[in-house]
């Protein structure tokens, strides 16, 4: 019988994976993300499928402790966090769930959008400290301008489709141009620094690849609109942090909505909080000027939470088992690489 780890498992996930799994695989289930060797004990290190989330960060040196992986069975469409590479030189396969949250992504993008334009979050906090004030809380309409959407795949596609709707304006940027969008939501593609220059809101659609880490740069916010807003449900290193916060404070920009960030973990894992010294320089600089983001009036940031849906956790619960499943009867479905 085949043993399979699932890590990263919350509440609502116990009751589907038992069930999926009971009578088919030995298997375990634990809450804690694979982060480091901590919970590599025992038989564990002897498991032929390993499942995580991206708040798992799976390096060579993690992997290297498995002796029989054979499958890293993502509940996610990114795999940036697990290396690859090691995988390939292994004969580990990576599969991923593909388009469960192309809508609930794209929803949830808007909705910060709106938020952060028109000062939702911001109005609300101030009326429960009984503070109301119609001045602070001036915001911009969204009918009739620009939105410049970066990626224009499965979800950057509901975006333009949401987008056109509400009667934006769309402006693209992507590798290969879609004649359907052109067709039903008038996108009109665009090379990279246009888009910058001429969209009024940008969001940002884009996996993360070794080509577009920073993408938005100090050089880039500069090109932005002085009243231009940035919205990334992405992947929080697409943009540097750095740059953005000092974008943001100096007014070179108007405000971001954000649901990634670049070292993200370190503000929820309180293994990070416990240990502070478990932090790379890097990733204790990020932290900080993260900390610093959510403290500014033009932000809003949320817990990577775009993809959770009831409808989008249905989907990547029931991909993730039948990606397990088919390899288990030599089918591979969905591999990264």
């Amino acid at each position: 019988m085949k043993k399979v780890i699932f890590f990263d498992v919350q509440d609502y996930e116990v009751e589907f994976l038992r069930s999926a799994c009971g009578g088919r695989f030995e298997f375990e289930l634990i809450k804690e993300p694979l982060n480091d060797l901590s919970d590599l004990t025992g038989s564990r290190k002897e498991a032929e499928i390993i499942s995580c989330f991206t708040t798992s960060r799976v390096s060579s040196e993690v992997l290297e402790h498995f002796g029989n992986l054979k499958l890293i069975a993502l509940r996610s469409v990114g795999f940036n966090h697990i290396d690859t590479d090691f995988c390939k030189s292994h004969g580990i396969y990576v599969e991923n769930t593909p388009n469960y949250g192309n809508m609930t992504v794209a929803e949830f993008a808007l909705a910060l959008l709106f938020d952060v334009t028109r000062k939702v979050t911001n109005s609300y906090n101030d009326l429960q400290k009984s503070v109301i004030n119609p001045h602070k809380t001036i915001g911009v309409e969204i009918f009739g301008k620009t939105i410049g959407i970066v990626g224009l795949g499965a979800i950057g596609s509901e975006m333009a489709r949401l987008a056109h709707g509400i009667g934006l304006k769309i402006l693209g940027y992507d590798l290969k141009e879609n004649e359907k969008l052109k067709a039903k939501y008038n996108v009109h593609y665009t090379d990279f620094e246009t888009l910058v220059r001429n969209s009024d809101f940008i969001s940002l659609h884009s996996p993360l690849t070794k080509e577009n880490y920073h993408l938005f740069n100090k050089e880039i916010f500069e090109l932005m609109k002085p009243t231009a807003f940035i919205i990334n449900t992405a992947r929080g290193e697409l943009i540097d942090t750095q740059a953005l916060y000092n974008a943001l404070s100096e007014n070179k920009i108007a405000g971001a909505g954000l649901d990634v960030l670049e070292s993200e973990d370190t503000l929820v894992d309180v293994e990070y909080l416990v240990d502070i010294g478990r932090m790379s320089p890097l990733a204790l600089q990020k932290t900080v000027l993260n900390n610093r983001l959510m403290k500014l009036d033009n932000v809003i940031i949320t817990p990577h939470i775009a993809y959770d849906t009831e409808e989008a956790i249905n989907r990547i619960l029931n991909t993730a088992i039948s990606n397990i499943n088919a390899f288990v009867e030599g089918k591979i479905q969905n591999n990264v690489y």
